[in-house]
């Protein structure tokens, strides 16, 4: 009797296991800061910096070459892509003093109400990391540990947002643990490194439980010459940022290495890209080949990110998607795939699943209400399939300070798939595209807004009156 009952209770453990629900996938992102398409081997090889572990990425998963942020600066880039919205309806688009990012000690920050990635995701019981920079506000209200992460490591703005800049404008730049500052200032050579040291340990404490790993690097950064650790130091072919960039190299590869180590790496979806194009610097640096422009503005080259997505077995490999995609899609993708709820309060981006997965016939949702491309609250292009058509402007936002443009800026309309450093300006021989890529911007103006036009869809961002700076616990 005790052997049959024995047997019986093997027996009911395999049904119930064999009827449990998978466990769904992990989610690792990683967004670099100031990246271009053309900084990567796998998406330029003409470029001199070695990229092997995200070539390698490209190699194992697809490469999407259509892959959009909803901004050219960091601020807007990273609200999109933690709340799937465009940043003028969350309105984050401009900081507390009206510069395009937040600023230190911002009375502004991503408002509490809104729904972010790693709330969606709690929600299916994930953990939930962030390591790297923030940006979305550095007041306590706006800290990503109360924006859905159980973690965080690193620093709350832009790693240029220094006191060497003026004691009156910033403090010393905090480097945070939690809500504590832990540094201030701390080394920024070793940033990355250290960074990626906390992403290793945030791995195989919850690799029991599905978990959403966010690393938006602090490198390349905001500055003329960007850090990196002594063991990268000098070793590219293009000064410091290309040290910087192969650190951000060997950083993936060692985030990759522990996934398979953890026996996480074939359930997990990783995605790796920029949050807008490489910066014009002095002596030239980045490159946001094959596309026209550089980070900052709504050119191809601030907005054209690289992205490669990879899960072994899910995401075909060594594949190439040109639908149109973008950073908003992933909120509304990671919440199908972890069997997660939307977000209550609208959101524009789309579940993209089928494209990731390269379905037969798979469309991108953006080709029939078209993809908006904002400066500041102006909009000033709109792209639907191939096409991307640059509004007319009488005054042009360029810079982030807001000002404009002297003279106006004609209507231009370009075929952006097959014509990606836009050579040939074609808006005389396509009328009815004309047509209705206007409409189309007509559609987007009158709900996400438009120059001192607020959208029918806009919703207010945080804000804390008499903001404090973020500076370390006082020594007992």
């Amino acid at each position: 009797m005790k052997r049959l009952l024995n047997l019986l209770a093997v027996f009911s453990l395999g049904i119930a296991t064999a009827c449990a629900a998978p466990r769904p996938p992990n989610f690792i992102v990683f967004f670099v800061d100031n990246f271009g398409n053309g900084d990567l081997h796998c998406f330029n090889s003409a470029t001199p910096h070695r990229t092997p572990n995200v070539d390698r990425l490209a190699a194992e998963g697809t490469k999407f070459t259509s892959f959009y942020v909803a901004s050219g600066v960091c601020t807007p880039s990273r609200a999109a892509l933690m709340t799937g919205c465009y940043p003028l309806r969350v309105n984050m688009h401009v900081s507390g003093s009206g510069t395009v990012v937040l600023r230190a000690v911002d009375k502004k920050g991503l408002h509490p109400d809104e729904t972010t990635i790693a709330e969606t995701l709690k929600q299916s019981g994930y953990a939930t990391g962030i390591f790297g920079k923030w940006h979305l506000g550095d007041q306590p209200p706006f800290l990503p540990t109360r924006q859905g992460f159980d973690y965080f490591f690193g620093i709350p703005y832009s790693d240029d947002m220094t006191k060497d800049k003026g004691p009156d404008i910033f403090p010393e730049l905090p480097l945070m643990r939690g809500e504590k500052v832990i540094e201030a200032p701390p080394d920024r050579n070793y940033l990355v490194k250290r960074t990626t040291e906390e992403v290793i340990a945030f791995l195989e404490r919850n690799k029991s439980q599905p978990f959403f790993c966010y690393i938006p690097h602090t490198m390349p950064g905001s500055t003329a010459h960007p850090f990196s650790s002594p063991a990268f130091r000098g070793k590219s072919k293009n000064g410091d940022y290309g040290d910087s960039v192969e650190e951000l190299d060997w950083s993936t590869g060692e985030i990759m290495a522990a996934l398979k180590r953890f026996g996480l790496d074939q359930n997990t979806l990783v995605v790796w890209t920029s949050d807008n194009g490489a910066v014009t610097r002095n002596p030239p640096q980045g490159s946001s080949a094959p596309y026209r422009g550089f980070g900052y503005d709504t050119s191809e080259g601030a907005m054209r990110m690289p992205c490669v997505m990879r899960w072994p077995g899910k995401i075909p490999a060594g594949k190439v998607q040109d639908e149109l995609c973008s950073t908003m899609d992933l909120l509304p993708t990671f919440a199908k795939l972890a069997g997660a709820p939307l977000p209550t309060k609208p959101v524009d981006g789309a579940d993209i699943s089928a494209l990731i997965f390269g379905e037969p016939g798979a469309k991108s949702h953006w080709d029939g209400k078209g993809l908006a491309f904002y400066r500041r609250d102006q909009l000033q292009a709109v792209r639907a399939g191939p096409w991307k058509l640059y509004l007319p402007l009488e005054k042009k936002f360029t810079n982030n300070a807001g000002k404009a443009a002297p003279k106006l800026t004609p209507l231009e309309l370009y075929d952006v798939r097959h014509d990606v450093h836009e050579d040939r300006e074609v808006s005389a021989q396509n009328p009815d595209i004309v047509q209705r890529l206007t409409a189309l911007a007509g559609k987007i103006r009158a709900e996400i807004g438009d120059t001192d036009k607020p959208g029918t869809g806009q919703r207010p961002a945080g804000w804390v009156e008499n903001p404090q700076p973020l500076l370390p616990a006082p020594s007992p």
